[in-house]
């Protein structure tokens, strides 16, 4: 029995994704385990293993076809024992059907007496034969309005037996959830309709962006990109967080000559080992020593709780081609600088060649965005959902600071953080800053 391939979800929010290579073709035989194709996805390149054992019958998708759907069948499989089918041969023309708009003997004989009705011996014109019972289309429940519900309370609904859409939800924007399920009555039907009220406000739809003709920009005077997979996750993931997701900015500077001295020690103690450590990554120590000072800040909002996590688990934001990629420092925490330093510096090096595993860039508690190397002075950034802050770096630079009554020059770095205010408040925000800067500015606090 022939086998489907189909194309695999990588990660779990892959939707599409461009069959990059295929390592096989028809008529070879792959065993479980066999690499057979390269995947790209919007933010890796994946080798893909077959599951099954077979002969391959038929190359489905050609390799270098981009948005292919998930569960998309990508090829076809004989089943182990089974040869591959031969291509079908041409069906005989005799035994072809006959088009759509061809008329049979009948209908045209049928005809023929009816436009020339004085025909002599023309036999009589047979009874029209009985118009074909069409077949009853497949019952299809009426459709309703949308219900909106966590996959948490859907669940619990299923086993009470909870009609979701006679429930009023008290979740953002109406939407049901594990307390609204418990608080009903298994079997609860709908109320009877009573007087139109205003219904809570489904999210917003995007705008449609007008076409740069329409905005009065003469066609040939521009080349135009065509948007890959990373650039549309990038655009699609911070317009949503952008416009659903309340937040607010907390700006402070921070002088780091004591953070320039203990690197410059840090780095003389391991140029033995060819670790170099960056002020990024002590941006990342400290921040990840401050998440778990401050643990409110290392929090997710969801629509059941307030998510609190367990490790400080630091995504940083790397530039790659096309966009920008998150990979993340597990439990940075735990990790000492030269760990921390040569992970980072690992990760950088695959994001940028799109050979980071979806677990690498997927997760994470907490971002940091520095632009400091590119002379950046200070800049607020887009969350990244689900987490519930994002520090921006700016660089760092000689300034003018006073201290007491008297006017000093030190070396200032302006910081931002970026807060989900449903999960992050003001007060919370200022204690992990507050945190951050003494960890900071006094480096000799991180080992202790």
């Amino acid at each position: 029995m022939p086998i489907d391939v189909l194309m695999p979800a990588l990660s779990p929010t892959m939707e599409e994704g461009t069959l990059a290579k295929w390592h096989v073709k028809k008529g070879d035989t792959v065993r479980s385990g066999d690499v057979i194709a390269e995947i790209e996805t919007d933010k890796a390149t994946m080798e893909v293993e077959a599951v099954d054992e077979g002969v391959v019958e038929d190359i489905l998708v050609p390799e270098g076809s981009e948005g292919v759907k998930v569960n998309t069948p990508i090829a076809r499989l004989a089943g182990e024992g089974e040869a591959a089918a031969p291509a079908p041969a041409e069906a005989p023309k005799a035994a072809a059907a006959p088009a759509p708009d061809a008329e049979t003997d009948a209908a045209r004989g049928s005809r023929e007496q009816k436009t020339d009705p004085v025909q002599k011996g023309a036999p009589a014109a047979a009874p029209p034969a009985a118009p074909e019972p069409q077949k009853a289309a497949p019952f299809q429940a009426p459709r309703g309005p949308r219900v909106f519900a966590s996959p948490l309370a859907r669940r619990i609904a299923e086993q009470k037996g909870v009609d979701l859409s006679a429930l009023q939800g008290s979740g953002p924007h109406g939407r049901i959830v594990k307390a609204d399920v418990e608080k009903a009555q298994p079997g609860q039907a709908r109320a009877p309709a009573a007087a139109p009220q205003a219904q809570p406000a489904a999210r917003a739809e995007p705008r449609q962006v007008q076409s740069l003709e329409q905005m009065g920009i003469a066609p040939g005077s521009y080349d135009l990109i065509p948007l890959d997979g990373m650039r549309k996750t990038v655009a699609r993931r911070m317009t949503d967080s952008f416009r659903d997701v309340p937040h607010f900015p907390l700006t402070v500077d921070l002088e780091i000559d004591g953070l320039l001295a203990a690197r410059s020690k840090i780095n003389g103690l391991l140029e033995k080992e060819g670790v170099k450590v960056s002020v990024n990554d002590l941006v990342i120590k400290a921040a990840a020593i401050a998440l778990k000072r401050v643990p409110e800040a290392n929090a997710s909002y969801t629509p059941e709780g307030i998510a609190m996590h367990h490790h400080a688990d630091i995504a940083m934001a790397v530039a790659v081609p096309g966009g920008l990629i998150t990979p993340i420092i597990r439990q940075a925490e735990l990790k000492g600088l030269a760990q921390i330093a040569t992970e980072a510096k690992d990760l950088a090096e695959r994001a940028r060649t799109k050979k980071l595993k979806p677990e690498e860039f997927q997760g994470g508690t907490f971002s940091v965005s520095n632009l400091g190397m590119f002379g950046i002075k200070s800049f607020a950034s887009i969350l990244n959902e689900p987490q519930g802050c994002i520090l921006s770096v700016g660089a760092g630079e000689k300034r003018p600071v006073v201290r007491g009554d008297q006017l000093a020059v030190a070396t200032v770095m302006t910081v931002t953080l970026t807060c989900d205010h449903r999960v992050v408040d003001g007060a919370v925000g200022a204690r992990w800053l507050a945190a951050f800067r003494a960890l900071i500015e006094d480096p000799i606090t991180m080992i202790v």
